[in-house]
């Protein structure tokens, strides 16, 4: 637990534990600093954030959300797939909860992008409070800070995280002791913790509190990350670690960083560093800039998982999924989505060059993803588990009217950047659809194409077909349809080979699977015929390697008298072309055959020898 809990604190929390570099700095910048360093101003802020923080990240989060983990998983993905496990497959319910998860997705895809970007540069930027001339350095520096943090992604999080984790200590321990001489100083910044300051300060400046909530959001980014990496670490050690350390030293630390603006109002320019001695400013760039790293991890784990989740429900085509620990099942790395992100954050680093106009791009990402993150939590908490209707319009009350009004606050950003999430959204969103409704189409259409297994079995039998020395290796997902090499061979050749073994593969959500039920050989009705199929369960760490499963085999019955170095493997690769056929529009089409022709292949995954492996293609119009 003290490793997890560790791991956590080195990979979860880096996103929320770095918002102080640049939360309170953007508050006091927004609109021609409208908010001013006053002390009605600097408490109300610091009651707006300490309260953002406690109802958003506290207690939605981590006492209400991480209930809902789905077999250990945890996203926005992972919440839709637990209500359409939950209720009726086809009620309206589900389909609108699958659509929320869809874009909230995409948001997070979005967050995914810019959480390195400016958190990196937020960081280095400090290079020019300690020497003003040394600007021209900060966006190379981040660059080559980017370029080595995806590198080390194929380590995996539980590796990152144990190396990450002591540095993650370091600095939540800094925070603190940052903030707490601050408050000594002035300790009258602890009444900023009450709730009446924050409703004052809206109640006498109701336009300027408002545009202000667009930036005190930036103080819970993190916090769809810190549930997504839920699968990486679990429960119980995200919660020791929020309550233990992270929540205590954020809060220590805002509280300084208001203190500090009541005694320096001129340090509104970049409270954060400035409230360091003079001396210890250089270094704590350093540790900043190694913290900031660490918190572009948490989004990036996070879409590692959002993007599995995303395969498993049919929303994305198969990508090539690396466990990297062999005991969570959630710590995976996922090299097209580690690329397209690093391509992603390189672009935007270029285009947007500073932290501050990052900014403004980034809370639409975070606050859309969050309402929606609340909305299918309700339908959950509803229709699932059966909630009583007062407690389910409290939390909509209490949580979602916080989020909206800073979704509404972000609003005003769109043409200054907002418009970039939204962007990103729109593209996933599109890609999500586009496939989930194109694999529906060909599933159905690959399914009457392969037709019935006991079907072809029976015809087999009565056609008397020539059968031909060898072994014939078909993996295939199940035993109801015909696998299409089998069925392609059979009417291209009109033969079948003497030996003809179907191979199932269904994965476990355990390290290693190795109950008595591992293997099931199924003789499909007749023992004399040379047909038969092999289900095998196998855990996320079990290689997926069907040529050891056929040796483990061999021998179990008459039908399985062979040995595996003489099997042929056919697979069956389905070639999709656009046609005529109407259920998506012709862009749609053209989409989806690019995305199917760059999915992964089976046949590495399924360990295969090249030399014995053949590949039997069928086309299917779209």
């Amino acid at each position: 637990m003290a490793g997890l809990a560790l791991g956590a604190i080195g990979v979860v929390f880096g996103d929320i534990g770095t918002s102080p570099l640049y939360a309170l700095q953007t508050v006091f910048s927004i609109d021609d600093n409208a908010v001013k360093p006053t002390v009605g101003d600097v408490y109300g802020v610091i009651s707006l954030v300490f309260w953002a923080i406690t109802i958003v990240v506290s207690v939605k989060y981590v006492a209400f959300i991480l209930r809902a983990d789905n077999d250990g998983e945890g996203g926005i993905m992972a919440l839709a797939a637990l209500i359409r496990d939950r209720l009726r497959p086809r009620s309206r319910r589900v389909a609108v909860a699958m659509l929320l998860g869809v874009i909230g997705a995409s948001l997070f895809y979005g967050d995914s992008l810019i959480t390195p970007a400016i958190s990196v540069l937020s960081a280095v930027e400090g290079i020019e409070v300690v020497e003003p001339h040394a600007a021209d350095v900060v966006l190379p520096v981040g660059l080559l800070i980017v370029i080595g943090l995806f590198l080390v992604q194929r380590l995996g999080t539980h590796r990152i995280g144990r190396l990450f984790g002591p540095i993650m200590v370091v600095w939540f321990l800094v925070l603190a002791v940052l903030g707490l001489p601050h408050i000594i100083a002035r300790p009258g910044i602890l009444r900023g913790l009450s709730p009446t300051y924050a409703v004052g300060f809206v109640a006498d400046h109701p336009f300027t509190a408002f545009i202000a909530m667009g930036a005190v959001v930036l103080s819970i980014t993190g916090a769809e990350a810190l549930y997504a990496d839920m699968g990486h670490f679990g429960r119980r050690p995200i919660r020791m670690s929020w309550f233990f350390l992270v929540f205590p030293a954020l809060i220590v630390n805002y509280l300084g960083q208001g203190a500090l603006i009541l005694d320096q109002p001129r340090s509104i320019s970049n409270p954060f560093y400035i409230m360091a001695p003079g001396w210890a400013r250089l270094p704590l760039v350093v540790l900043a800039t190694m913290a900031t790293v660490i918190a572009s991890q948490a989004v990036i784990s996070g879409a590692f998982s959002v993007s599995r989740q995303a395969v498993r429900l049919g929303f994305l085509p198969h990508l090539t999924v690396r466990h990297t620990s062999q005991q969570e099942s959630g710590q995976i790395y996922v090299p097209a989505v580690n690329w397209l992100l690093f391509t992603g954050v390189i672009i935007l680093m270029l285009l947007f060059r500073s932290s501050n106009r990052l900014a403004t791009a980034y809370g639409l990402a975070v606050t859309g993803t969050l309402l929606l993150t609340t909305t299918l939590f309700l339908i959950l908490a509803g229709s699932a588990w059966r909630w009583p209707v007062w407690r389910l319009v409290v939390i909509g009350v209490v949580f979602g009217g916080l989020e909206l009004v800073f979704f509404a606050a972000n609003l005003s950003k769109v043409v200054h950047g907002g418009w970039l999430p939204l962007l990103i959204a729109v593209v996933v969103v599109t890609l999500m659809t586009t496939w989930e409704r194109g694999r529906r189409l060909i599933t159905a259409r690959r399914i009457e194409a392969e037709g019935s297994l006991p079907d072809f079995v029976e015809r087999i039998r009565e056609s008397g077909i020539p059968r031909v020395p060898g072994i014939a290796v078909f993996p295939h997902p199940g035993k109801e349809t015909t696998p299409l090499a089998l069925r392609a061979n059979t009417e291209f050749n009109h033969t079948l080979h003497e030996h003809v073994v179907i191979v199932s593969l269904q994965p476990q959500n355990v390290p290693y699977y190795t109950g008595e039920d591992r293997i099931t050989v199924d003789d499909l009705k007749y023992a004399d015929d040379g047909i038969v199929h092999v289900s095998v369960r196998v855990g996320f760490q079990d290689d997926q390697d069907i040529p050891a499963v056929l040796r483990e085999v061999t021998g179990r019955s008459s039908e399985l008298d062979f040995a595996e170095d003489q099997a042929y493997y056919f697979l069956s690769r389905i070639g999709v072309e656009t046609g005529t056929q109407p259920g998506l529009a012709a862009w749609r089409k053209r989409l989806f055959v690019a995305l199917a022709h760059n999915a992964a292949s089976p046949a590495a995954s399924f360990r295969l020898p090249e030399e014995r492996t053949v590949v039997m293609g069928s086309r299917i119009s779209l």
